[in-house]
């Protein structure tokens, strides 16, 4: 899977010049785990992500915008009429937010 959270996270700490093996203990997580994220392997949990944001002193709507949207996708990815249920599913939260 292509992963828009992990790319993200990579590219952060990348230009951060964090090593792997220094965030995954912060997450309590070995270095393995985290990778696996970042390269799209493994999703992360809401609460990791929150994690992430702080340790990389990012906003943390910025990754769990893309956090979901990996969810989503992973959901509908292999579906004929993935983007039709999507624009019904974008109905229903527009409608639900009011």
């Amino acid at each position: 899977m292509n992963s828009k959270f992990g790319h993200k996270i990579r590219t952060i700490r990348s230009k951060q010049k964090l090593l792997l093996r220094e965030i995954a203990p912060l997450l309590e997580m070995d270095t393995a785990q985290l990778s696996k994220i970042e390269r799209g392997e493994r999703q992360a949990k809401k609460e990791t992500v929150l994690k992430i944001a702080q340790i990389l002193n990012v906003k943390s709507d910025e990754l769990l915008t893309l956090w979901l949207a990996d969810q989503i996708c992973d959901v509908v990815k292999n579906e004929d009429n993935a983007l039709l249920a999507m624009m019904v599913a974008e109905e229903s939260v527009k409608y639900s937010k009011k």
